[in-house]
């Protein structure tokens, strides 16, 4: 199964270029699901979402629709995973409102944490392993293999990035992967070209895995919905 989207479907700077002009913003997520069946919730890492708002989440998407949720960032920058035990579960009951429509909870960490066997150990001591864990690092200390074979063994998933000044290694360590585009040359803000992208569609067929998550961050200019488009295309 191949879950293919944007990280965010509400941009401003979207209208005119996928959005059309005349269209209202409440019908704006209508539109997009039109397009994509899956979404990678931002609106969570940076508020910690009412309960009233996740069910909303869930009566809007159609049938067959899959959220990841990002997870908030109180537990991953903030406290740093120091005592979060009960929020971490308090976010995963949140998520467990989504049912069916619930895909994976991508945690991801700040650049200025480096990596050390002891954080390691406290990270994964607090997750669900009956969840979808999706773990993003932005410190290049973490892409080791102590960190490959602790997630092999609780099937926890390492999210494998294209940003700049890391490295975007295939690493597989669930029967899932997952992918965040966040644009390698300039963060948040490059456009991959056909070439690019039909390289990785190649390196994503060729690793087998069971679900294949891939959302594109780089939503300057849209660029993230013309790039999410072509590898759609590509895996159809």
């Amino acid at each position: 199964m191949y879950f293919i989207g944007c990280s965010g479907w509400f941009y401003w700077h979207w209208r005119d270029k996928f959005y059309p002009p005349d269209l209202k913003q409440s019908e704006w997520f209508k539109y997009y699901t039109k397009y994509f069946s899956t979404v990678e919730l931002n609106s969570s890492f940076y508020h910690w979402p009412k309960l009233s708002r996740v069910r909303s989440w869930y009566k809007a998407a159609p049938e067959g629709f899959v959220y990841t949720l990002k997870v908030n960032n109180i537990i991953t920058h903030i406290k740093r995973f120091n005592e979060t035990n009960e929020l971490i579960k308090e976010f995963y009951k949140l998520g467990d409102e989504l049912k069916d429509k619930l895909g994976c909870f991508l945690f991801q960490l700040p650049p200025s944490l480096k990596f050390s066997m002891d954080k390691l150990k406290v990270i994964l001591e607090q997750l669900d392993y009956e969840k979808k864990n999706v773990i993003e690092f932005r410190h290049i200390s973490w892409f080791n293999e102590d960190v490959y074979n602790e997630f092999k063994k609780n099937e926890v998933i390492f999210c494998i990035i294209s940003y700049p000044k890391l490295p975007e290694d295939f690493i597989k360590t669930s029967d899932d992967i997952y992918i965040r585009f966040h644009g390698k040359k300039a963060r948040y803000a490059s456009n991959y070209t056909n070439e690019e992208l039909e390289v990785w569609a190649k390196r994503i067929k060729e690793v087998n895995a069971k679900n294949v998550w891939a959302y594109f961050n780089n939503d300057f200019n849209a660029y993230a919905i013309t790039n999410s488009l072509y590898l759609k295309k590509l895996l159809s």
